[in-house]
């Protein structure tokens, strides 16, 4: 490299160091700060990322070890708080938004794709981070002491808004695991059929529920058939994609039972988007999209009456954050498997977005819904 060339890129650098760090103190955040949430910055290329590529850059070089800090969390709730932006456009965050104003990113083919790309990376992971009843949604923590209790409390919650009773048909899309059509089969008494696209999931699911009435097929939730007295989806929206609410909602009204129930519990935006964060998309939850009240509106629209809407947003940080201490105490034994890089992709992912939920950017409905001309179902959870 010549004379000039250095002096250009020591001025580039230093000019993306200046820009990145005025950002990050207007969100009260300080690089070399002895506080929890500041910043060590080990490779100064760090600047010219964030700079480039904003949250995707910020993410992308925690990943690869560029900087550091105490408090994930509460970095990522202060960034937001104070409403910090990317500095430059992300070239390849516009280049995703635009593919999916495009495409189905959510077709049954790439559904599958992505699904296997996160829920079929390893039970082990997901039993030692998600507790005894292996829920991978916001718990309810009302009235819990710890993880477990608190998952139980949302089920159990889930159950009395759809009015179950022994002897009830229940459709679940997207049932993960068999968490929900565990508990509502042995508690309630009621028969569950579950929709999963995950082969991890429903093998091991299928082997919980040994001894129940609960009968988890490997499918997706558009394949759904059938007539149930309640449908329920817990976790499942956000994967489902703008392009295909209003299917969402038709597979719902078709699987329904006259005078039926159904329920929707969904992370919520506080905007329409098409996709998800950039970072997370790369990363974490391929193709996802968290809709926004009204897209979940709009596609309802003349299906369907919403007859509560129950936003309990605060208490996934604190799911989160719990999930993320059962990750690190886990962590000895999944070392070998995953590796270093992967740790820390999980805990940005883990931590991250519990900040997201501190600061109020993301929300969590659960959303009870009615045909037009049904009886208003009896509130049994206020």
């Amino acid at each position: 490299m010549t004379t000039s060339l250095r002096v250009v890129h020591r001025e580039r650098v230093g000019v993306a160091e200046r820009t990145v760090r005025e950002l990050l103190e207007s969100a009260d955040i300080r690089v070399g700060g002895n506080r929890r949430h500041d910043v060590r910055v080990h490779d100064a290329g760090f600047y010219q990322r964030v700079l480039r590529n904003g949250r995707l850059g910020l993410g992308e070089s925690y990943v690869d070890g560029q900087w550091d800090t105490d408090a994930l969390d509460e970095l990522t709730a202060r960034l937001l708080w104070a409403g910090v932006k990317r500095p430059l456009p992300s070239w390849r965050g516009a280049l995703h938004g635009a593919a999916a104003r495009v495409l189905n990113l959510q077709s049954m083919v790439r559904a599958r794709r992505s699904v296997q790309r996160h829920y079929d990376i390893g039970n082990d992971l997901y039993q030692a981070m998600l507790g005894e009843t292996l829920a991978y949604t916001c718990a309810y923590w009302k009235w819990a002491g710890d993880l477990d209790e608190a998952q139980r409390a949302k089920l159990d919650l889930v159950c009395r808004k759809l009015n179950l009773a022994p002897g009830m048909r229940v459709l679940e899309l997207g049932c993960g695991w068999g968490t929900f059509a565990r508990h509502a089969a042995a508690t309630y008494g009621v028969h569950v059929t579950g929709y999963t696209v995950s082969r991890e999931q429903v093998a091991l699911g299928r082997e919980l529920c040994r001894g129940l009435p609960v009968d988890l097929r490997l499918a997706d939730y558009r394949e759904a058939r059938g007539k149930y007295d309640a449908v329920v989806s817990i976790g499942l929206l956000e994967h489902v994609g703008p392009k295909n609410h209003r299917v969402y909602m038709e597979t719902v009204d078709r699987c329904l039972a006259p005078g039926g129930v159904a329920f929707v519990h969904t992370i919520g935006s506080n905007r329409r988007q098409v996709l998800i964060d950039a970072w997370f998309h790369r990363y974490v939850f391929p193709n996802a999209a968290i809709p926004s009240l009204a897209q979940i509106g709009e596609a309802m629209d003349g299906l369907f009456v919403p007859e509560d809407v129950h936003n309990i947003g605060p208490h996934y940080e604190r799911t989160l954050m719990a999930w993320a201490r059962n990750f690190e105490r886990a962590w000895p034994s999944l070392r070998i498997r995953y590796g270093e890089r992967f740790r820390r992709i999980w805990r940005y992912y883990l931590l991250s977005s519990a900040g997201a939920f501190r600061a109020r950017f993301m929300q969590l409905y659960q959303i009870v819904m009615t045909r037009p001309g049904t009886r208003q179902p009896e509130c049994r959870w206020s």
